[in-house]
């Protein structure tokens, strides 16, 4: 990698995989700088390569979660989890998604001083596998060829996050549902705004356990 915007000339070719720098990624965040430092603002990624708009995302994240909770341990943690569990990325190639769940994966770990045994960095393994898909965000299928669905979390308090699956075709359908003179414009956002799938709220051990496997998915 010579530049280090680069991989290799034929991931271009084949890809136009060209990687931001890292000063102009911040200076891009920091156009919007006020919601990359609000712990619950969502982003997404539709070509997230390894991570170099999401790291820095996260790591502005977790600076608002230590400036907000980081005189109460328990807080800390579940808001920090929260601010990872706000950032969604897309990537095609499966070295680049793997490389992006890892780099997630530490800068959150380091923050907290976690390691492989605890239960908060398996259930950030678990919401980072979900978050962070192998697909194509053109076609919005994963490599599977199912169609990419995004996880709404939200924390509702006392170390209970909600999730809520939503596909995103579906998400992205919306703006020309709701566009004027659309058939749909009629339409409240709850009628449209259907998730196809809800869980019961779910703690950190819940959701590590997901990560090793020890219990299956809620319908």
């Amino acid at each position: 990698m010579s530049s280090g915007l680069i991989k290799s000339k034929r991931r271009v070719a084949d890809h136009g995989e060209v990687f931001t720098p890292d000063w102009l990624v911040q200076k891009m965040l920091d156009l919007m700088k006020g919601e990359t430092e609000r712990i619950d603002a969502r982003f997404l990624e539709p070509a997230c390569g390894s991570g170099n708009f999401l790291v820095p995302i996260l790591q502005r994240k977790l600076a608002a979660v230590e400036l907000k909770f980081g005189q109460s341990d328990f807080e800390k943690r579940h808001y920090a989890l929260l601010a990872v569990m706000c950032c969604y990325g897309i990537e095609l190639l499966d070295d680049n998604i793997a490389e992006c769940r890892a780099n997630m994966l530490e800068v959150f770990s380091s923050y907290l001083g976690l390691n492989e045994a605890d239960e908060l960095y398996c259930a950030a393994f678990h919401v980072l596998s979900l978050n962070l898909v192998h697909g194509d965000a053109m076609t919005m299928r994963d490599t599977a060829g199912a169609p990419i669905s995004v996880v709404e979390w939200g924390y509702r308090g006392k170390g209970k996050f909600q999730r809520r699956d939503f596909r995103l075709d579906v998400l992205t359908g919306m703006a020309s549902f709701s566009a004027e003179g659309s058939l749909f414009a009629s339409l409240g956002k709850h009628e449209i705004f259907t998730p196809a799938a809800s869980y019961p709220p779910m703690t950190v051990s819940d959701l590590a356990g997901f990560a090793s496997g020890e219990t299956g998915e809620a319908p």
